[in-house]
């Protein structure tokens, strides 16, 4: 190859991952996010997917996570959810102004 992608360079599943946590807010968790991603790209991915992407990015910094109250729907188990740390908000502005570059150009 003769270039390396630079450190924080997003593939476009992890961008699709993102927006879809930015997109839920406080409501990003797996299986939301996996709907989002589906309802608005029309690309059906796997829940193992979506939870080993969140895993990636969580471990580079851009997300964090915290898990939610006990739910009864869910047999008193615990949902995790996302957020968008700065590096995660910087990596997607990043992506998105490489891709209005080369659109415009």
């Amino acid at each position: 190859m003769w270039f390396k992608p630079k450190p924080g360079a997003l593939g476009d599943f992890e961008q699709l991952v993102l927006l879809g946590v930015l997109r839920l807010g406080d409501e990003a968790y797996g299986a939301a996010i996996r709907q989002e991603i589906h309802a608005r790209s029309g690309r059906d991915v796997s829940i193992n997917a979506v939870y080993t992407t969140l895993d990636r990015l969580e471990g580079k910094g851009m997300l964090r996570s915290w898990e939610g109250a006990p739910t009864a729907q869910r047999g008193g188990r615990r949902r995790k959810f996302y957020a968008l740390r700065p590096a995660g908000i910087t990596a997607m502005r990043h992506a998105y102004h490489a891709i209005r570059s080369m659109a415009d150009g």
